[in-house]
């Protein structure tokens, strides 16, 4: 996880603003999945 999506999330943790914790993790999961399919698509061809 790059660091400043991880300072933020935990920002967002320790101010307990759930809106702001969602946005964060559908953001990671959008950049998680993102590298996980050029790394994939780059190993088969």
């Amino acid at each position: 996880m790059p660091n400043w999506l991880s300072n933020q999330m935990m920002r967002a943790f320790h101010k307990k603003d759930r809106r702001q914790i969602r946005l964060l993790n559908d953001c990671w999961f959008f950049y998680y999945n993102r590298r996980n399919t050029n790394n994939e698509t780059s190993k088969v061809q």
